[in-house]
């Protein structure tokens, strides 16, 4: 089954009572059992709803993937994953990732003893540098957040798997219609799908995808431990958001390929950050590993010429706001909103500026969000 097709039809005909079209919504906590030990497969919410199994099988059909597990926010999945970690063991990851993900490895989890190396991920040499007797995980996110930076997948996962390191890839940005890290050899992807899989900004939510049963087997059992699996409701509405994922994603990338390219000759705009546009340096990789180029960009504004504090007020159709992979545009900076709480020695490390500009580019008419960047662009 094509991607497609699988996104309107994985999990959906569960209904065999009335042979509702979509699937139903079980709201229920608990489930009694028809006897001691007996049951039809739930017992109690938490472990397990029939509305979230619908929604696994569809995203671990999406990704290619032998189970998925959701969970409550995108940040749940990265906590619950962490946990197969014990205090001493390392974990090499980028340096330019999302703020939330660096906060919870920084300033959560290394205050328990789990050890961290953020480092310059595009560098093969540099990741095999940074592997340790005890580098338990390699956690690759590309493209990265904001900076756009592509990771050579293929190359940090074969480093990986010699030294039996369990890999993760965070896909978020671009979504299984335009990425998949299992064909690369990753062991677990992990999503946001309060992003471009839910895709409505109503919903927030994680999700784990499996490349195999034993994997998957420790994570359900963590994931129930924890209790930060998703509502039934929440799962729903994912669901629902997945039936469009492939029209999205092809909008908001041809939103955002027009918009990069005119902010690419905006006497205004420094440098822009797309996959998409010829400038970016990593065209080879681009083309090996992605099947399109996502709704993700970034820009650095000439502050001198236009002042933050006169750009943003004057945007009518980008939300200034945090988030991304929604309907609508929202534009953000990353500095004081997304990444904040990385630091400040941190988010210079990455390569982000206080003129760095995040957007997350919605389906609405590209000439409207042109026309809105005019305005707010002028000196």
């Amino acid at each position: 089954m094509k991607l497609r097709t699988s996104s309107v039809h994985t999990g959906v005909y569960k209904d065999k009572t009335f042979n509702s079209v979509t699937t139903p919504i079980y709201p229920t906590s608990t489930f009694y059992f028809d006897a001691p030990g007996k049951n039809k497969g739930y017992d109690y919410t938490r472990s397990g709803n029939p509305t979230r199994t619908a929604l696994e099988e569809n995203i671990a059909a999406l990704e290619g993937g032998a189970g998925c597990s959701v969970t409550c926010t995108g940040m749940a999945a990265i906590t619950a994953l962490l946990f197969l970690l014990k205090p001493g063991d390392h974990v090499v990851t980028g340096d330019d990732i999302y703020g939330g993900t660096y906060r919870v490895f920084a300033y959560v989890f290394s205050n328990i003893g789990i050890k961290f190396s953020f480092i310059n991920m595009r560098d093969l040499k540099a990741v095999e540098k940074a592997i340790r007797p005890g580098t338990k995980m390699v956690w690759i996110e590309t493209p990265s957040n904001p900076l756009l930076n592509i990771v050579d997948m293929d190359g940090v996962i074969k480093i990986a798997k010699k030294k039996d390191i369990l890999t993760v890839v965070d896909n978020t940005f671009l979504s299984p219609y335009f990425q998949k890290p299992f064909e690369f050899g990753a062991d677990i992807v992990v999503h946001s799908t309060t992003k471009y899989i839910n895709g409505h900004s109503d919903v927030v939510g994680g999700a784990i995808i499996y490349s195999d049963k034993k994997i998957e087997e420790r994570m359900r059992y963590l994931i129930n431990a924890l209790g930060v699996s998703e509502s039934p409701f929440d799962c729903w509405l994912v669901l629902r958001g997945l039936k469009t994922l492939a029209q999205r994603m092809e909008a908001h990338q041809a939103n955002a390929l027009a918009i990069a390219k005119f902010l690419e000759g905006h006497k205004h705009v420094k440098k822009v950050y797309y996959p998409g546009l010829k400038s970016h340096p990593q065209q080879d990789l681009i083309k090996k590993q992605m099947k399109g180029f996502g709704g993700m960009m970034a820009f650095e504004l000439d502050t001198k010429k236009v002042p933050l504090d006169q750009f943003f007020p004057k945007l009518k159709y980008f939300c200034l706001a945090e988030s991304l992979g929604g309907v609508e545009s929202l534009i953000e900076h990353p500095w004081s909103m997304s990444h904040a709480s990385m630091g400040e020695a941190a988010i210079k490390a990455s390569g982000m500026t206080k003129e760095t500009i995040r957007v997350s580019v919605g389906i609405e008419d590209s000439e409207d969000l042109i026309a809105d960047l005019v305005n707010a662009l002028k000196g």
